[in-house]
């Protein structure tokens, strides 16, 4: 297959980003026609359809494909106009993370690429997603890189092990007061209950599982689908939430919060993937997304060192 136009892989990634042809077409400052033309003419091109007239749209496998490829272009187009000295006309870095790291670590450890971007001219896009699914929207195509659990690399994908996230169960002291007297045990979890982020966490469970021996325990769920949130519904006494550490802990020193059996963690291992397509440019300087790797890669380690186990804890 030869000469791919830049312009229809751009279209092609503003449809997946957008999900209509009107949004994609304002996104891109051209016609809804000129979208469609663009389109027709990339899929006669492969011989495929991409797109999937739905609303919101959604891409083909082969769509997928040219999408993975697309995003390669972007990046290597702004390490081009990076090492150029020119802007990167607004290129943009979509990269996967999950919410309890975005809520916590991710923040402070990505600012100087981001602070870089403005300067140059590209942005990141964050994409969140549980942490046992981010990597599924590196494998389509759709981000460039992801924070996962996975700790298998797709081919043509580098990994850096970031390290671990402790889970621990926490509830306010009016909450343990009134419903929890005699501590949490395996007579009575079933009865309390547990704050779960979202139809996917499984967290919860998991923690009782190592806590009680009980395989597949089913619990009393009250869904916060925000990390913040999240917290903050422990602490106004909505149930037993099981957090990262690192973000409870500050609540749990001033009192706001009590850890639940300490010594039982749910540790979980985090990983970087991303695509491996470029390389440091002529004067040695990485690429946009082994920057963002790197910038990762440190922020965890400062994060989830010896500051970020729960005291006390052990294997349980």
């Amino acid at each position: 297959m030869r000469d791919i136009d830049p312009a229809s892989l751009d279209c092609l990634a503003a449809l997946a980003d957008e999900g209509s042809f009107d949004k994609a077409a304002a996104r891109l400052a051209i016609t809804q026609s000129a979208v469609s033309q663009r389109l027709r003419a990339l899929e006669a091109q492969v011989g495929q359809p991409l797109v999937v007239r739905s609303r919101p749209l959604a891409l083909t496998a082969a769509g997928k494909v040219l999408l993975r490829f697309a995003r390669q272009w972007h990046a290597l187009r702004a390490d081009m106009a990076r090492e150029l000295g020119a802007a990167a006309a607004g290129a943009r870095l979509p990269i996967a993370v999950n919410a309890d790291s975005l809520a916590t670590w991710v923040l402070p450890a990505l600012d100087d690429v981001v602070q870089a971007g403005l300067r140059e001219g590209y942005g990141l896009e964050l994409v969140v997603d549980d942490q046992d699914f981010t990597h599924e929207w590196l494998r389509q195509g759709a981000v460039l890189g992801c924070v996962t659990t996975v700790s298998e690399a797709l081919r043509g994908c580098a990994l850096r092990p970031l390290g671990v996230m402790h889970y621990t169960a926490v509830a306010s002291p009016a909450f343990v007061r009134a419903h929890l007297p005699r501590g949490l045990a395996r007579d009575n979890f079933a009865r309390v209950p547990f704050l779960v982020f979202n139809r996917k966490d499984d967290m919860q469970a998991q923690w009782v599982s190592r806590a009680f021996g009980v395989a597949a325990p089913r619990l009393q769920e009250r869904y916060v689908p925000s990390s913040e949130a999240y917290v903050c519904a422990a602490v106004m006494g909505w149930g037993v939430g099981v957090a990262p550490w690192i973000q409870v802990r500050d609540a749990v020193a001033r009192g706001a919060l009590v850890a639940i059996a300490p010594a039982v963690t749910v540790p979980v291992a985090l990983y970087w993937h991303q695509w491996q397509f470029g390389a440091a440019d002529a004067a040695g300087a990485p690429s946009l997304l082994d920057r963002i790797g790197t910038a990762l890669e440190r922020g965890a380690l400062a994060a989830l060192g010896a500051a970020g186990s729960v005291p006390g804890a052990g294997t349980a």
